[in-house]
């Protein structure tokens, strides 16, 4: 018995734990209400969130269709950015600890989501990131924005 269970085990985590190519079966319309547990870098959040009543899950939710320069970026200017978008993320978080996330799906790092983010009036953060110039748009394909890559 104590084998059959290993295998069921084993073959549950080798499910979850492969990366899987994101379907439209896969998207989620919500909204899903989502508390704010703390601001990771400038696209990325740590929720948690109620997908059903009573039901709660700790999940890293990316901000859908932008992008932010890396907290550990090669060069200083790459930092300096990465912190100024994560000081705005994190003040927006602060007047807003409650969200809603629409369209989520799966993303390409296990662990984690891709979601549209609403702010409590209504905003995306998102579209605020890009308005002050420290996100730039990005599709989840293709190069991400660097920098430190100087032309």
């Amino acid at each position: 018995m104590i084998k059959r269970a290993h295998i069921l085990c084993s073959v549950t985590v080798l499910l979850f734990a492969a990366p899987m190519p994101i379907q439209a079966e896969t998207l989620v319309e919500g909204p899903v209400s989502a508390d704010i547990v703390r601001v990771v870098d400038g696209d990325t959040l740590l929720v948690t969130a109620r997908p059903w009543p009573q039901q709660s899950v700790e999940v890293f939710v990316r901000l859908r269709g932008i992008d932010t320069p890396e907290l550990k970026s090669k060069c200083a200017s790459g930092r300096l950015a990465a912190e100024e978008a994560k000081q705005l993320l994190e003040a927006l978080a602060a007047h807003s600890p409650q969200v809603k996330l629409t369209k989520i799906a799966a993303d390409k790092y296990f662990g984690r989501i891709v979601a549209d983010v609403a702010l409590a009036d209504g905003r995306n953060p998102a579209d605020e990131m890009l308005s002050a110039g420290l996100a730039s748009f990005y599709s989840g394909k293709g190069a991400k924005n660097d920098l430190c890559n100087s032309g």
